[in-house]
């Protein structure tokens, strides 16, 4: 017998989070536990974690990890069977369509899916279930900035650069980002440049910028407008470059004419000569990106906000200039690529239009259908969320990868519709508040447990691999969706639950889509190969940069798109005097589902909080670490006060990740952008008061 040590296996994978997708590399197994670094070779994170990154393996141990499926009974949640799960499910859905067609049936996936979960999910739901009635949670994260990339250059990619890239910037704009907080060691690509930070809050990310903006909550797009007028007024437009790679010029030049930096002034509170600043620091930099995120792009008119920065960046010759650039940054984990292979309402593998006949015929064919089989366009996330339970909407509901009851706006609405329904179907890893509804619960594969592909926020595609064989009873989601669809009378060649052969079914479903991974292969991903869609053929080495010759739209040149300035979709009043806006913290992610079940991070950010500037919490009777109850006309949240001299003092900002009496989303404004079908989660009018009781840890 070996006197030598059993080493404990290993693999190289990325973080579960943000869209960064950092590489890590992953050692151990369930008796010894499993540790994780950094892959320094890894350009993206170049050695770096945040601490979510490094404490995501205590995720792997959670106790309330789910090993059976949930059947409820009465008001219990009582572990039962695969077998009879399932059976129960697919009885149920054969049931509800035969009394009521098709669309009965509603399916809402998410930004953190793989491609292959992803992909398979939308094959699903309108192949097994004939729906119309999918979207997903990225809706409320990147529709905004996909509608105005998809107008202006004719193709959505959150970066079409590198990250590493934006080490040599001389100046960049980051409106309505934080990744200080968000995205940590995207920080380390921007320590060279001067920093404008377009944010309500002094964030982390604006404590360090050479120029912090902070404008009135819902005012961004005026902002925008504003930059671009001082820009022209100085007269730096690239002028070669927008004859030669744009069209629509004259037209947005007329519309910003009366957006002088002084009315931009009265309209956002930002100073004239910040404004004017600002945009000197732009026009005179030779190489310069305009990023936006979350903050402008979250509100009801987020597209138009997101279209007014492109045409600021188009204005001054940045996308697909050496060194110079636009992009948005990506949320969530799989955000980019959780939105390029039909979880949207809209859309086909590929980013194909759902209502485009060719891309229609195109995926039928992959599929073995016809095209007149394929449903047409569905309602957007909030639509078909506030349609459950309706005459109109879906009396079934099935969730993967999202916790809405958490992140929906106006969430006690959403509660009530998902209570509404015939049958709430979740697969998850944990029982979230979402699973806690749920009349089945379908206990699924977490990402040290699992293969796949994401995309990260530079459209390039990873591998994710697996260390651990998930707990016994558990299994992934693209056996349940196979599994489902079978009982629902499809032939099990049609969904195929091996991660690779998903995604040769993905690769030919996407060919010659916008979106085109036709190139990319399992075996060229374990090959070590930097692949960065689109990559139309396997000899073809990827395009880490778009826009270096033409743009995407049939003649190659990049649309100017006018906007029109609009107030908020909910004014102040005497009842409710001040903004609140949301966002998110450090040590927590998106709605806490994760987060929350990892010691070190709750111990770091247990609870939400209310932040206010001291004068605002006085004038209300409030101090720091007192109780405050925020309401808006849709519901109220409770969390004790946390006072910040930096705030506007007009706006109270709330985190986003916390549940029961601190539930952000109680207060948000479930208004939609008509565009993309965002809402307006950035902007709700609130009033703040002493709370009766202790909040809610």
């Amino acid at each position: 017998m070996s006197d030598l040590p059993i080493l404990a296996a290993e693999t190289d994978t990325h973080c579960p989070y943000c869209a960064l997708q950092c590489g890590t590399r992953l050692q151990g197994d369930r008796e010894i536990g499993v540790k994780v670094q950094p892959l320094a070779g890894f350009p993206v994170n170049a050695g770096r974690l945040c601490q979510k990154g490094w404490t995501a393996p205590e995720l792997l141990h959670t106790p309330d990890r789910l090993t059976s499926p949930l059947l409820r009974q009465g008001d219990q949640l009582v572990p039962v069977g695969w077998e009879q799960a399932l059976g129960v499910v697919a009885r149920r859905l054969r049931t509800l369509r035969a009394q009521h067609g098709p669309d009965v049936v509603g399916v809402f996936g998410g930004g953190g899916l793989t491609n292959e979960k992803a992909y398979l999910l939308g094959k699903f739901a309108r192949v097994a279930l004939g729906t119309s009635q999918i979207d997903y949670n990225g809706r409320w994260c990147m529709s905004s900035a996909a509608a105005a990339g998809n107008a202006a250059f004719g193709i959505d990619r959150g970066l079409p650069f590198p990250v590493t890239d934006l080490q040599e910037a001389q100046v960049v704009l980051l409106a309505g980002a934080n990744p200080a907080e968000t995205m940590p060691p995207l920080m380390q690509h921007l320590e060279r440049a001067d920093l404008i930070v377009l944010d309500p809050r002094r964030t982390p990310t604006a404590q360090r910028a050479a120029l912090h903006l902070q404008p009135v909550p819902g005012t961004d797009l005026a902002l925008a407008l504003g930059l671009l007028h001082a820009v022209l007024e100085d007269g730096p437009a690239d002028k070669s470059y927008i004859q030669q790679r744009t069209h629509g010029f004259p037209e947005v030049a007329a519309s910003v004419g009366e957006w002088w930096p002084e009315r931009t002034e009265q309209v956002t509170g930002v100073p004239a000569h910040d404004i004017r600043r600002a945009a000197r620091l732009l026009a005179q930099a030779e190489r310069a990106y305009v990023l936006t995120g979350r903050g402008v792009e979250q509100q009801s008119k987020g597209t138009d906000t997101a279209q007014a920065f492109i045409n600021l960046a188009l204005a001054l010759g940045l996308p697909g200039r050496p060194g110079s650039g636009y992009g948005c940054l990506t949320g969530q984990g799989n955000g980019q690529g959780g939105r390029e292979h039909g979880q949207k309402a809209d859309q086909l593998a590929g980013y194909r239009s759902i209502t485009d006949p060719e891309a229609r015929a195109h995926v039928a064919a992959v599929w073995g259908i016809r095209p007149q089989e394929l449903p047409g366009a569905g309602r957007s996330a909030f639509e078909m969320l506030d349609a459950l339970g309706t005459p109109e909407g879906p009396r079934a509901l099935l969730v993967f990868g999202s916790n809405p009851i958490v992140s929906a706006p106006h969430s006690a609405r959403i509660e009530e519709r998902l209570a509404a329904l015939d049958l709430l179907v979740v697969a998850d890893f944990v029982l979230s508040e979402t699973a806690q509804a749920a009349d089945v619960v379908l206990p699924v594969t977490q990402w040290a447990e699992e293969d796949g592909t994401l995309t990260n926020l530079e459209g390039r595609v990873l591998r994710r691999r697996a260390l651990l064989p998930p707990p016994p009873g558990v299994r992934s989601d693209l056996e349940v969706i196979r599994d489902l669809a079978i009982r629902l009378g499809q032939p099990p060649h049609r969904f195929p639950d091996s991660p690779e052969a998903v995604f040769d079914e993905l690769r030919a479903a996407s060919a010659g889509g916008r979106a085109d991974y036709a190139g990319v292969t399992y075996e060229r991903l374990e090959a070590g190969e930097a692949l960065h869609w689109p990559c139309p053929a396997e000899d073809h080495p990827g395009t880490p940069r778009l826009f270096t010759d033409r743009f995407a739209h049939a003649d190659g040149r990049a649309r100017f798109v006018p906007v029109t300035y609009r107030e908020a979709a909910e004014d102040l009043s005497n009842q409710y005097p001040l903004y609140a806006t949301t966002g998110r913290v450090l040590a927590q992610y998106q709605t806490g589902a994760q987060t929350r079940r990892i010691r070190e991070l709750n111990d770091a950010a247990p609870q939400a909080f209310v932040q206010v500037h001291p004068d605002t919490a006085a004038r209300h009777g409030l101090t720091d670490d007192t109780p405050a109850r925020v309401t808006s006309a849709r519901g109220s949240l409770t969390a004790p006060v946390r006072t910040d001299p930096a705030m506007r003092l007009d706006t109270v900002f709330v985190p986003f990740h916390y549940t029961g009496d601190g539930r952000a989303n109680a207060l948000t404004n479930p208004a939609i952008d008509p565009r993309s079908g965002m809402p307006e989660f950035k902007v709700a009018a609130v009033r703040l008061e002493p709370a009766e009781e202790e909040p809610a840890a």
